[in-house]
């Protein structure tokens, strides 16, 4: 689920950032949520001032935004992305929780298609060891063997109810959510593998040593860390 984040000063500046890395003639991959919206609408500003682009969109709410700033939309079958710019729920060191907008498999798809991965994040989403409940895609009829499954793993999961309407969250994929809480993760590689090892799971939220570089945002400007080679 979605975590309280930090002003929207920080994630303008993590997305301004990280959008102005974008070199022209790159095919870029559009990550969801509201600190790579904010890089989304910068990226349209450069594109309004002759930034030729062309973008992968991760959910219907970043194509939506990316129409919206008269950014070229491709697929991964038109292009593969140069690189991908998204957010995250919490981060310790490169590994990362997403998933809090439920378009976490589509985000990773990208993600690993693309020759660089961009984090965008307030400082906020900063954490020491990675806690916050990993949401999890699961096919419809799965979810009570999935449930089982995740218990023996040693989480709590829990369907994710949609907000404004009566039953669950629906992904764009047509799937449902488990958001599985474990307590700390110490090791997110084996929790990542095991989680993934379940019949009927779509992707989860984990996304380990995927990160290039993180974007910061702060009250004074953004701090870019280079993940280690």
């Amino acid at each position: 689920m979605k975590q309280p984040g930090g002003t929207d000063g920080q994630k303008r500046r993590a997305g301004e950032r990280a959008a102005a890395a974008v070199p022209d003639g790159a095919v870029v991959g559009l990550g969801t949520g509201s600190t790579a919206a904010a890089a989304i609408r910068a990226l349209g500003d450069r594109v309004a001032s002759g930034l030729a682009v062309r973008a992968v969109p991760t959910s219907y709410q970043s194509r939506r935004l990316a129409r919206e700033a008269s950014i070229p939309l491709v697929t991964l079958e038109d292009a593969t992305p140069d690189l991908a710019i998204d957010g995250a729920d919490q981060v310790a060191g490169f590994d990362l929780v997403k998933g809090g907008g439920a378009a976490h498999a589509r985000e990773k798809l990208v993600a690993t298609a693309a020759d660089r991965y961009l984090v965008v994040i307030d400082e906020t989403k900063l954490a020491g060891v990675l806690s916050i409940a990993v949401p999890i895609e699961v096919l419809p009829d799965a979810v009570p063997v999935v449930r089982s499954r995740l218990g023996a793993l040693g989480g709590e999961p829990t369907l994710r109810a949609a907000e404004r309407k009566d039953g669950p969250v629906v992904t764009d994929n047509g799937n449902l959510v488990l958001d599985c809480a474990f307590g700390e993760i110490p090791d997110p590689e084996a929790l990542a593998d095991g989680i993934a090892a379940i019949p009927g799971v779509v992707e989860h939220g984990l996304f380990v040593s995927m990160t290039d570089a993180l974007y910061v945002g702060t009250d004074s400007g953004v701090d870019v860390r280079d993940a280690p080679k």
